[in-house]
């Protein structure tokens, strides 16, 4: 497995962070590669990796199942709250392996399934029971974004496909106050950024959500958008090259609450920052 960076990851939602409980946040193993071309990536410094190149340096990228194996039980003795698998979509079969082996090691804490959710389902069935809370993106409610900003086709009806099969996987989610006392959490969050000037889909998103799976799972309503003006073809997009408004972000929240969304997380702030992005220095 090719991978970029472990580190302990604060800023997660509180079931999987557990900052909140004592814990030193979800261990988060960054996977190099990504399937998607999304224009505004944050992390385009590992997505968009020549793997080739990095193989050739003397950076330490490849772990074996094993070897990633004994990190996370390293992390679970260090105060990690969870392990979370970030973008790994190219690397499933090797992080099925890795997790089997693990909990026979004497890994106890919930698995963190982090992903843009542009994958088949066929993939995602290899993760059966493996798999404690899934993380999922639902990134745009139109096809035509998703291949004008992310250059893939199909998204939207892919990446609904697989959080169903996420939502059959893992079911209602577990997050009540005893759920998380013994830390024994599982379910489906599913994120969604709202992007500037592109509200008016992040309504067709919400109410997706909530009218598919109403309180059954978590929304994350991010309000994080950070512009990359570094990012090739970037600058064709012009809507993009700035940060998400306030009001466009409030926008979206009442929408969200004007339809009876409960069991929501929203951002306060300043959260839009390169200073929460990861330093991939492998």
């Amino acid at each position: 497995m090719n991978i970029a960076k472990c580190m302990y990851h604060i800023w997660e939602e509180e079931p999987i962070s557990g900052i909140a409980r004592g814990f030193k946040g979800t261990f988060a193993i960054f996977f190099l590669g990504c399937n998607m071309r999304c224009v505004y990536c944050q992390n385009s410094k590992i997505s968009k990796v020549n793997i080739k190149e990095l193989k050739e340096s003397k950076n330490k990228i490849k772990y074996s199942v094993e070897e990633l194996s004994d990190e996370m039980i390293k992390a679970e003795k260090a105060g990690a709250a969870s392990i979370s698998f970030i973008t790994g979509v190219l690397y499933i079969d090797e992080i099925a392996e890795t997790i089997k082996i693990s909990r026979k090691k004497g890994l106890t804490i919930p698995i963190v399934y982090n992903t843009s959710s542009y994958e088949p389902r066929l993939q995602l069935k290899k993760l059966n029971g493996l798999i404690d809370i899934y993380l999922a993106d639902l990134k745009y409610s139109s096809n035509i974004l998703g291949k004008k900003y992310s250059n893939v086709n199909n998204y939207f009806d892919v990446a609904s496909d697989s959080i169903n099969e996420m939502y059959n996987q893992v079911g209602t989610m577990k997050f009540s106050e005893e759920d998380l006392r013994t830390n024994k959490v599982s379910g489906l969050i599913i994120r969604h950024l709202v992007l500037p000037s592109n509200t008016e889909d992040s309504k067709k998103v919400i109410k997706y959500i909530y009218d598919n799976f109403g309180e059954n799972v978590v929304m994350s309503i991010m309000s994080q958008y950070t512009p990359m003006p570094k990012n090739a073809g970037i600058d064709k997009f012009k809507e993009l090259n700035r940060p998400l408004t306030k009001r466009e972000y409030a926008k979206v929240v009442d929408y969200a609450i004007s339809i009876g969304v409960k069991n929501a997380y929203i951002q306060d702030g300043d959260v839009a920052s390169e200073s929460f992005i990861p330093d991939f220095n492998y």
